[in-house]
């Protein structure tokens, strides 16, 4: 019989993208992976993230889900583009809203929030203005972000 060692943390993991959707909801901007399955034939039938299972309005069900399942902690990436939609400089305040509201709403439920900034979901405008991770300023456009989810 198998038997998990003392402490172990029963979690789930998921990535923003392939949750969340709210595609344009409240200010989020474009994704690479917003531009990437829009190309004919580059995923299955054409499916999208747009609405994906629409975590985005649905997270606080989706905490009762899994608080009913004992789950300790929930790993989660937050979406770049949903922060800072052109990736820089301008900060989305509804995009801040929604993770401090799920994260408010893991705590609620004892679950230990475990954020992601990073989850290959770079802001487009960030690809197509400045080469993404190409650009070496880009470390300092992901420190920009950083710190605004570290201090929001």
């Amino acid at each position: 019989m198998n038997t998990f060692p003392k402490g172990f943390i029963w979690g789930a993991a998921t990535s923003a993208y392939q949750i969340e959707g709210g595609y344009e909801d409240d200010g989020k901007g474009p994704s690479i992976w917003d531009a990437f399955v829009a190309i004919p034939g580059k995923t299955h039938r054409g499916e999208t993230g747009r609405r994906a299972c629409d975590h985005f309005n649905r997270f606080r069900q989706d905490m009762d889900l899994m608080h009913q399942m004992g789950l300790q902690a929930y790993r989660f990436s937050i979406s770049w583009s949903r922060i800072m939609p052109s990736g820089r400089k301008s900060v989305n305040k509804e995009g801040i809203k929604f993770y401090n509201q799920l994260i408010d709403e893991m705590l609620t439920h004892g679950i230990t929030p475990w954020a992601t900034l990073y989850h290959w979901d770079l802001p487009l405008a960030l690809q197509l203005e400045s080469d993404g991770w190409l650009n070496s300023e880009i470390a300092d456009y992901f420190a920009e972000y950083a710190d605004l989810c570290f201090a929001t």
